[in-house]
């Protein structure tokens, strides 16, 4: 038996319920979220009008949608308790099915994911910067899923 297998876990064991709603660019855990990062037990208490992480954790780019184009944004801790975030590859979105899927970006070890969000962008909107646009931008809508574990792929409707 193997039992490096289950050293250094990386999950949520409660979830935040992350909200990022309306005309503002700040975002909400309404509960304290306890974690497991490489096997230590930490929690991260609930959060009032947070201010949205505006690059990615892993490229340090900002986080940008364009019309009739959608992508997966990942929500996690890192050590110390500090909020990030990581976006997948924008793909396209017709208004109605995305063409091909959004996958999840790649994780590193020492991100614990607690939520993820699709974002879609209509024919309609502008260049939607994630951290610097309202939620309710014209032509943008979001969705979250609060997560111990990322699942196999998003969900994306």
């Amino acid at each position: 038996m193997e039992q490096a297998l289950f050293r250094g876990m990386n999950f949520c064991t409660t979830s935040g319920l992350l909200t990022a709603t309306g005309g503002v660019t700040t975002y909400d855990t309404t509960v304290t979220i306890n974690y497991v990062l490489n096997g230590k037990i930490a929690t991260k208490t609930a959060i009032t009008a947070g201010t949205t992480p505006t690059t990615d954790y892993v490229t340090g780019e900002s986080i940008t949608l364009t019309a009739s184009k959608g992508r997966v944004v990942v929500w996690g801790l890192i050590s110390g308790g500090t909020v990030k975030v990581i976006a997948g590859p924008i793909v396209d979105w017709d208004g109605t099915n995305f063409r091909p899927a959004p996958d999840f970006p790649a994780i590193p070890d020492d991100f614990v994911p607690f939520a993820y969000q699709i974002l879609k962008a209509s024919s309609s909107a502008g260049t939607i910067t994630f951290g610097s646009s309202n939620w309710n931008a014209t032509g943008f809508t979001n969705s979250i899923v609060n997560v111990a574990v990322l699942p196999n792929r998003p969900q994306t409707s």
